[in-house]
């Protein structure tokens, strides 16, 4: 077919017209990358974004901050710290950083203290902070640190068979213990036989014990909670006689039996090997917990009911049971059964905050306190469960009274891991490893048999 100049020549000039349109798109883009600069986190756990916790804490910090970063010339690395760092500029448009080779300005790394790569100096109000590593966890406890301030002292009762912050097997409060460090919090065991209380800014806890609490104890604590001191109890099943006259004088009953449900959906989602391994789904309104979104776990836990009629506390509850849940009061070794005419119903209270007025030379000051009915979610192995870390750490700041400061929960990254059942892998595996295969090669045989009859 013979095509006339005409039309060759309309060609061309459509041929050419796409061309310089596409260039002109091209470039378009281009400038419109340059100009504006939009980016959009998928990832489940936002894990290339500032939580919402740092966003808020950049918030709270006036004036401007300053971070020297002491890395080696790795192009690399100094991509992805700037990377980091720029998220917090976004937020905060007098957040200014340098990264800085220690190799090369030997005087200012010395001036700076600087013993190896990859430590940073945060200044913030004439104050500085020290961390090693740097990301987005480390950064953010070391501004809360600066904001912070003073550093409120947490007080861990001892010498009764608690949990120690010293122990660093599954069952201590070793991990704990550096958290409340990383954030800024003072932290120390206290042996009431030979140290006294500090009530000011200061928080006292008890965990379960094993061994009872003396009279001069026992004595102790009560006059820190007449005075005003801010307290957290963390109560297995089981109170012990001499620390009744504390659920006294908080007006709190510990109810019998040990806190189970039996919800398969639930425990089959998250790989619950017992019905005495409680996860929490619900979260009442108060301070601490009304960002949480996660599950809490807890394990071999006890309810707590408030006794509200004519007490100068005022009772609310934080950690609410599911309506499949009740109190089991016999032998959880045995098949776990709901009997009404022994065990007690849910949904349950498994934690309670308390607050009441206090008058201080003439001045009103506010009591709080949290009473929970496990020990054991805040262990070491335990703490990284759900929203567990989260939650504690909320209620150390709630305690401390540091109402503008939030703790850092650790970013969950759920489309990191697939979950699933022995059965589905099995399947799976069986039919990537053998079945396509198979399919595949009879697939070839065939087509090449069928070419050479041919």
């Amino acid at each position: 077919m013979n095509t006339g100049r005409p039309s060759r020549l309309s060609y061309r000039l459509q041929h050419i017209t796409f061309v310089v349109l596409l260039i002109a798109c091209l470039g378009f883009a281009g400038w419109l990358s340059e100009e504006f600069n939009f980016r959009s986190d998928w990832t489940a756990g936002a894990r290339h974004s500032l939580s919402k916790d740092s966003i808020k804490l950049l918030s709270e910090l006036k004036g401007p901050i300053q971070l020297r970063s002491y890395q080696p010339d790795d192009p690399s690395l100094l991509q992805a710290i700037r990377e980091i760092l720029t998220r917090y500029q976004n937020y905060k448009a007098d957040f200014t950083f340098n990264i800085i080779n220690p190799d090369i300005y030997i005087e200012q790394a010395k001036s700076d203290a600087i013993q190896r790569y990859g430590q940073s100096i945060v200044e913030y109000q004439g104050k500085l902070e020290r961390i090693d590593t740097l990301n987005e966890e480390s950064l953010t406890n070391a501004l809360m640190r600066l904001h912070r301030g003073t550093s409120p002292k947490i007080y861990f009762l001892s010498q009764h068979g608690e949990r120690s912050i010293q122990d660093n097997s599954g069952t201590g409060y070793s991990l704990l213990a550096q958290k409340l460090q990383q954030t800024g919090f003072d932290v120390s065991a206290i042996n009431l036989l030979q140290q006294d209380i500090q009530t000011s800014g200061s928080v006292l806890v008890l965990s379960s014990i094993s061994k009872p609490l003396l009279a001069s104890e026992l004595e102790l604590i009560q006059q820190y909670l007449n005075a005003g001191g801010n307290f957290l109890w963390l109560q297995d099943p089981g109170i012990d006689p001499s620390q009744q006259s504390l659920s006294e004088l908080l007006n709190i009953t510990f109810l019998d039996g040990v806190v189970v449900d039996d919800n398969e959906k639930i425990s089959r989602m998250l790989q619950l090997s017992h019905a005495a391994m409680l996860p929490v789904l619900e979260y009442k309104l108060h301070p601490v917990t009304q960002d949480m979104q996660y599950y809490t776990l807890f394990t071999t836990a006890t309810a707590i009911i408030a006794n509200t009629d004519e007490s100068e506390w005022i009772h609310s509850d934080l950690l609410i049971t599911s309506n499949t849940s009740w109190s089991e009061t016999s032998d959880l070794l045995t098949d776990v059964i709901f009997h009404s005419d022994t065990d007690i119903p849910g949904p349950l209270s498994l934690g309670i905050a308390l607050q009441r007025q206090l008058k201080d030379n003439d001045r009103l000051t506010a009591q709080r306190i949290i009473v929970i009915g496990d020990s054991d979610f805040a262990s070491n192995h335990n703490i990284g469960h759900g929203a567990n870390l989260d939650l504690i750490l909320k209620s150390f700041n709630w305690l401390s009274e540091d109402d503008s400061l939030i703790s850092i929960a650790a970013k969950d990254a759920p489309d990191l891991e697939l979950n699933m059942t022995p059965t589905t892998a099995s399947v799976i595996a069986l039919l990537f490893f053998l079945i396509i295969p198979l399919g595949l090669a009879s697939t070839g045989i065939v087509i090449w048999l069928r070419r050479r009859k041919r």
